[in-house]
């Protein structure tokens, strides 16, 4: 984990409230501990990680899902689609657990054959909204329970991956490859235009900076958004090394080579340091804002400590405030 990034939470703070003033110590106390607790109980524990994946069909999505963790956790044509186009979206969810070095992930990957496929794609990102809203909806149930479970399973989509084709229409990774530096970077450009014309804000968010050090980061992350990458599952020699990389008539496109493609920036957003933080604000932003709404909207009548009844799920995605005011009362609850 980036040491930029041990404080990541949108609720967390950095420093001391100034109602409580630090308390000067005599002696050692033994309060870092707590550190090597939390890793222990979090090592007992595991963590789960669910990820989207979007875009159309030979874009490589499951090539880059098996790069990104080094493992077989997606087949690229999943059974009983072979040689077929899906006549409408479907999502497929697959669950894995990784470890590494004792750490355990269980890590759910969904994918979604069909999309932008059509000739006619109007609406054609419904079922995407319906199923985020269904996995809120699951959680909800299970979190206004009078007896409920000690760790409520998370089925939350943490991630969503968007593919673009490299060149602006439907070409496969390899078109990527013919690109020059100059195309590429003219591509990304128009699509941060596009991005900022239409107002589609990505994560990371500006608004998700909470000190100086989030700030250099994740400025440096927007500015090579989107990122231009290739994936492989296959290991080739190169100067005496093997690595992952496609081989071309041109030569070896090193997938962790930065000169090549911009893999490394993507996994370390993903994994290396911003996976809690994804998580993060999932939690206390996103399904916050639809925790709000619900209830709201619900015939709120306690029938005991904690119940809670609510009104059946709206068949269209609710509408959610924006995700400053919901930090905001966040960051004001934590100094109370």
């Amino acid at each position: 984990m980036d040491p930029l990034r041990w404080s990541s939470s949108p609720s967390s703070s950095g420093t001391s409230s100034p109602r409580t003033p630090p308390c000067e110590m005599l002696g050692y106390v033994g309060i870092e501990a707590v550190l090597d607790q939390l890793k222990i109980k979090a090592m007992k524990m595991g963590f789960e990680f669910n990820i989207m994946v979007v875009g159309q069909s030979g874009l490589g999505k499951s090539t880059m899902v098996n790069t990104l963790f080094k493992s077989k956790v997606w087949k690229s044509t999943p059974p009983g689609l072979v040689g077929t186009i899906a006549q409408t979206l479907q999502l497929h969810s697959v669950t894995h657990v990784i470890e590494e070095k004792g750490v355990k992930l269980k890590l759910t990957v969904t994918d979604t054959p069909g999309f932008g496929d059509q000739i006619n794609n109007d609406k054609c990102w419904d079922p995407i909204l319906n199923y985020i809203n269904e996995q809120y909806e699951k959680y909800l149930q299970e979190e206004i329970l009078i007896t409920r479970q000690r760790r409520i399973p998370d089925t939350r989509v943490h991630c969503c991956v968007y593919f673009v084709p490299p060149t602006g229409h439907c070409l496969r990774p390899l078109d990527i490859e013919f690109l020059t530096i100059e195309e590429r970077e003219n591509f990304r450009r128009q699509i941060q235009h596009d991005l900022k014309t239409h107002c589609i804000d990505v994560y990371p968010q500006k608004c998700f900076d909470d000190d100086i050090n989030d700030r250099i980061l994740n400025s440096k992350i927007r500015e090579r958004i989107p990122f231009a990458v290739v994936g492989a599952d296959r290991e080739h020699l190169v100067n005496g090394k093997c690595v992952l990389g496609r081989k071309t008539k041109w030569g070896i496109v090193e997938v962790e080579n930065m000169a090549h493609c911009e893999f490394p920036l993507l996994r370390d957003l993903l994994i290396r340091s911003h996976l809690q933080d994804l998580k993060d604000i999932t939690h206390n932003v996103h399904y916050e804002n639809y925790r709000v709404c619900r209830l709201n909207e619900s015939d709120a009548l306690p029938r005991g400590p904690g119940w809670v009844k609510l009104a059946p799920a709206p068949t269209s995605p609710p509408a959610t405030p924006g995700p400053s005011k919901v930090r905001r009362r966040t960051q004001d609850n934590s100094t109370e």
